[in-house]
């Protein structure tokens, strides 16, 4: 009669088969896991750091807009912002990989992407120096609703229902906090709405370049972009005033830098985390804001965003959600 059964040998060859299968499985697993969750952490820290960079610049710019106009600001921020962006382009693997190439097909798009964030950022700051830090800053993050309405002529994007909700909470926060037809209602409440066009503009328009276009390429053409546009503005309004004292100098040096780190600082987590991932902790900007408005200013305007600010904040996330659900990654906006 045949044998069917398995030798004693041959079943332990079996089971040393399948533990060694097992493991590799497992060691698989843990090398995808604890990375990744490495990363995203990394990702946080850097988003956390790049925010808080740029609410101290806004400090700055509301501690000297008193005695410059905006204009020079913005043009002094992009001067010296320029260099953190060369040294992200210097850095970057991809750029090298790509043949460190300088010239791009749609550089007119690049530097029009500059001039969306030089207006933008004359309004932003404008605003900042008319308004309380956390109001300006809080009224920005109208944002992801911006770019989700600006997908649909710019990007040809289908925009379902949630999204349309989310929309519409969106604006609800930012008619209670603008309380227009009151008599808190001020016109300037209406600049960081520009601002954030403006930033939603250039982000949008991100998706329209090619794409072997290294992302730290197009960012440089934006701060050549934001400096031409910024002088331009500066030249035909006010004009340059001489900078009063060296102290001055120095805090106008650090707006610039910290803008320009704030910068790299966001280009770093959304290389390690996916944007959809990382949307919700942007908006601890906002407590950022206040804390700081709160300090150097003695600001505290609740009455002012509360319950505004939940209904914007309530919007972004519901389109973080949907983006997370249907893999969609758009790029982030912080006001700069």
């Amino acid at each position: 009669m045949m044998n069917v059964g398995m030798s004693p040998r041959l079943l332990q060859k079996f089971a040393k088969l399948l533990r060694l299968r097992m493991a590799t499985r497992n060691n698989k697993e843990n090398q995808s896991m604890h990375p990744d969750s490495n990363h995203f952490l990394r990702a946080v820290i850097y988003l956390l750091l790049a925010i808080l960079l740029f609410d101290l610049q806004g400090v700055i710019i509301k501690f000297l807009g008193d005695r410059y106009p905006v204009q020079q600001l913005a043009s002094f921020r992009n001067v010296f912002g320029l260099i953190p962006s060369l040294l992200v382009l210097a850095l970057s693997q991809e750029w090298h990989a790509r043949g460190r190439m300088l010239k791009i097909r749609q550089w007119r798009l690049g530097l029009l992407r500059g001039l969306f964030i030089a207006a933008a950022q004359y309004c932003f700051y404008l605003s900042i120096t008319k308004m309380e830090l956390a109001t300006a800053s809080t009224l920005t993050y109208i944002s992801p609703v911006l770019i989700t309405m600006l997908s649909i002529p710019i990007l040809k994007h289908q925009v379902g229902l949630w999204r349309w909700l989310a929309v519409f909470v969106g604006f609800a926060g930012v008619l209670i906090i603008m309380a227009p037809g009151t008599e808190i209602f001020s016109p300037y409440s209406l600049l960081p709405i520009g601002a954030s066009l403006g930033y939603s503009l250039s982000t949008v328009c991100v998706r329209l370049f090619d794409e072997p276009v290294p992302t730290a390429l197009i960012n440089m053409y934006a701060s050549v972009g934001a400096l031409f546009g910024s002088l331009a503005i500066l030249f035909t309004t006010t004009g340059y005033l001489g900078v009063e004292s060296t102290q001055d100098w120095l805090l106008l040096m650090s707006m610039g830098l910290l803008g320009g780190f704030a910068v790299l600082g966001l280009i770093s987590a959304y290389r390690l985390a996916r944007p959809a991932s990382l949307s919700p902790y942007e908006y601890f900007g906002i407590p950022f804001a206040f804390i700081l408005g709160w300090i150097f200013f003695d600001e505290a305007p609740f009455e002012k965003l509360i319950p505004g600010v939940f209904l914007i904040v309530a919007g972004g996330m519901l389109i973080a959600w949907r983006e997370r659900r249907k893999h969609i990654d758009t790029p982030p906006v912080v006001a700069e």
